[in-house]
């Protein structure tokens, strides 16, 4: 650790309360009923934020204060909470941070599949993260997509086994679930004392000590506990777990791989400074137990949140760039520093207005100050900022370096954009989200509201970058699509709710995709002659396949000016506009490059309209002779199943063209894997509910697009060309 008077003097305004050394920024992150939720009540309860506990199945807690959060038991949104907490000296146990009170800003974060972009924009903003996994099931589908967007955002965890005290489960498998499934270089630094009704507390491996819970009050009181020697059962498997932590702990920091080699003891405190220095480093996964919902574990995690997870000088200051330049700045956290941030989400608030999220990389922000963003190049002045407690606003008159916080009231902000001084001109990387693979058509069911819904979608759509409203332009029907069913209905109940308009919905459609399989030449012309000046357009394209998910590149190849400069753009924009509208079917073109190579021009009567025509001309030509084919989104499904239905479960999944790729045993239950088109899956929650009498569940996330067989072409180009408005 750095020297904390030398750090306050150079990254911290004398004004702040909590240094940044002291600060934590944090996610609590999983699949879908691991135990988010809970255990982020559970640490608000113990750092003394709320006094009463609530329950995701009462719906009273903090984090999930939406209605429709309330009713279905899940995380919608992402919701940020401030909170704080001060180490305690125990009897026998090292701390790092005795008696120092640190602030901590959690994020607990959806685990529902369908509202994934909540993920993928907290972890862009986050120091660390909690990865919760339920000590029953170990990893499922939905806690490998959160554990890759935090190794794709770099953001180093801890892990948290939850849900110790249900039957069935088990600390070493769901371990050893983390290294094969997750690749995780994980080490235990809580053991577990008994499990499922036998589940008594754990044992503090760094120190070699066990923590054994007593009785308490499960609503409004925290649980006594005992810090006491391991009990003798245990002390085997205690020393052994110490073993292998230093020895994972030597292969990847030299200090420790030293003390090894020189034989040396290695004291609490060094070794924990090491796992800090790991963690940080994403170099470590340190691994805790408990269960959140008898409150058992929590304060040694939040202990372990404290001493492992880094502050914000702790990671590699954030990168960014000079706007239309290739210079990268870096933006170190500095209170001293000129202001710097992110605006990672959007949200409109009954009685505030609209709200910007934003995490706060350099220097300071008061109200008063002017703003600058440097997508739309314009200023403007700070009148209100706040900090979120769940439902709940506090004004603030600053925030600082680190700190993540609301400002109210900002113009033609989306989610993404960097907030800066002007003369400080950067922008930082913006989160990256997926494409909506469902869609269905809307209207209102009175005319009346036609107004009140645009506006109503209109605002969605800005505090949700994965859902899209558009209108087909063939049908007029308004469109909109997003990432699952779950997804749009939420969508449909928030116009009700918070627009009050009543919406009809089509049929949910799929979200085909087109692609080539082979290059191509295509040509195109526009040519009108009617009387007065004419028109005058042509392009002459090459296509060619790109890499699966490269995307689309647009390449300007012409040579002697055959189309002069100022024309490029409107080809340029007659195939980008073709991409988006499809070729092949009406949907969407993805993974081709196409190269603008020829083409003529006449000195009257050519102008930009003529050469957009010509581009989208010569792409529908090009797309004809390459080979065009149909994608179909394809879902990973896991379908946990007691074993007398597993062959009935099996064949379903068959008939809906599944691809089994494993069948597990687990705890009693047999787990299914398999990739099905999307297609297929609709109505499955009653299909599995049917076939197992109730006893079997599943999940299921995105995974790849896949060529539509010609079994089934047909079909989806008979329903596309009799539905145009299922388009997108």
């Amino acid at each position: 650790m750095s020297d904390p008077a030398a750090i306050n003097q150079s990254v911290n305004s004398p004004q702040r309360q909590y240094p940044l050394e002291r600060t934590r920024n944090f996610g609590i992150c999983a699949h879908i009923d691991a135990g988010k939720t809970t255990t982020t009540e559970r640490i608000l309860f113990y750092t003394g934020l709320i006094h009463k506990i609530g329950d995701v199945d009462d719906g009273n807690t903090v984090t999930d204060w939406m209605e429709q959060e309330k009713e279905r038991g899940i995380t919608i949104t992402s919701a940020a909470v401030t909170s704080f907490w001060t180490q305690k000296k125990e009897a026998g146990l090292q701390k790092n941070f005795e008696g120092i009170a640190h602030r901590i800003n959690i994020i607990d974060t959806p685990g529902h599949v369908d509202f994934t972009a909540e993920v993928e924009r907290s972890m862009r903003v986050l120091d660390g993260a909690v990865a919760v996994f339920c000590g029953v099931a170990g990893v499922q589908p939905q806690s490998e997509t959160v554990w890759r967007q935090a190794t794709k955002y770099k953001v180093p965890r801890i892990a948290f086994v939850n849900k110790m005290d249900r039957t069935g489960a088990n600390f070493d498998n769901a371990l050893n679930d983390m290294r094969k499934k997750l690749g995780a270089y994980a080490f235990p630094i809580y053991l577990n004392i008994g499990a499922e009704d036998k589940f008594a507390g754990v044992i503090d491996v760094v120190n070699q000590k066990a923590i054994i819970w007593g009785e308490g009050d499960l609503t409004n009181e925290g649980l006594k506990y005992e810090i006491t020697e391991i009990p003798e059962a245990h002390k085997e498997r205690a020393q052994t777990a110490l073993a292998e932590l230093i020895d994972a702990v030597s292969n990847k920091d030299d200090s420790i791989a030293e003390l090894v080699l020189e034989d040396k003891p290695i004291s609490a405190p060094v070794l924990k400074a090491a796992i800090r220095r790991l963690t940080c480093k994403i170099e470590l996964i340190p691994v805790l137990c408990g269960t959140a919902f008898k409150k058992k574990g929590i304060q040694v995690l939040i202990d372990a949140v404290v001493d492992y997870l880094p502050s914000p000088l702790d990671i590699p200051p954030a990168q960014g760039m000079v706007p239309d330049t290739e210079t990268s700045l870096e933006v170190p956290p500095n209170d001293n520093s000129k202001f710097c941030s992110l605006a990672f989400k959007l949200w409109t608030d009954p009685y505030a207005g609209k709200l910007v999220f934003f995490r706060v990389y350099s220097g300071q922000l008061k109200k008063g100050d002017s703003i600058y963003n440097p997508r739309t190049r314009k200023r403007e002045r700070v009148s209100r900022l706040m900090v979120i407690q769940g439902s709940e606003r506090k004004d603030v008159d600053s925030v600082y370096s680190g700190d993540i916080a609301a400002l109210v009231g900002l113009r033609n902000i989306t989610t993404g954009d960097t907030l800066c001084n002007e003369d400080f001109d950067i922008a930082l990387e913006p989160p990256t989200f997926p494409e909506p693979v469902i869609s269905m058509a809307i209207e209102p069911k009175s005319k009346a509201d036609q107004d009140k819904m645009s506006q109503g979608l209109q605002r969605l759509a800005e505090e949700d970058p994965t859902f899209r409203c558009f209108t087909n332009e063939e049908t007029g029907q308004l469109i909109i699509a997003g990432m699952g069913e779950l997804h749009l209905e939420i969508i449909r109940d928030r116009l009700k709710r918070e627009f009050s308009v009543e919406a009809d919905a089509g049929a949910p459609q799929i979200a085909y995709r087109e692609t080539i399989t082979k290059p191509a030449e295509g040509e195109g012309k526009f040519i009108r002659q009617s009387g007065g000046r004419g028109q005058y357009g042509h392009a002459i394209i090459d296509v060619e396949p790109n890499e699966k998910g490269k995307g689309i590149e647009i390449l300007n190849k012409v040579v002697g000016g055959t189309i002069p400069k100022e024309y490029i753009p409107a080809v340029h924009a007659g195939i980008e506009e073709a991409i988006k509208s499809g070729v092949y079917a009406g949907f969407q073109v993805i993974d081709i490059k196409v190269s603008i190579k020829d083409g003529s021009f006449h000195e009257v009567d050519s102008n930009e309209l003529a050469f957009k025509m010509a581009g989208i001309f010569a792409l529908k030509d090009a797309f004809a002779q390459a080979g065009p084919i149909l994608l179909e989104p394809i879902m990973k499904v896991e379908a946990t199943t007691p074993d007398e239905y597993q062959g009935d479960i099996l064949g379903d999944i068959n008939r809906r063209r599944g691809m089994i790729q494993g069948v597990d045993a687990k705890n009693g239950q047999t787990v299914l894997t398999a990739q099905v088109p999307l297609a297929e899956m609709f109505g499955y929650a009653t299909a599995i509910r049917s076939l197992s009498k109730g006893r079997a569940s599943y999940s299921m996330e995105p995974f790849s697009f896949e060529q539509v067989p010609n079994s089934v072409l047909t079909t989806v180009m008979d329903a596309a060309k009799k539905r145009p408005a299922a388009r997108s």
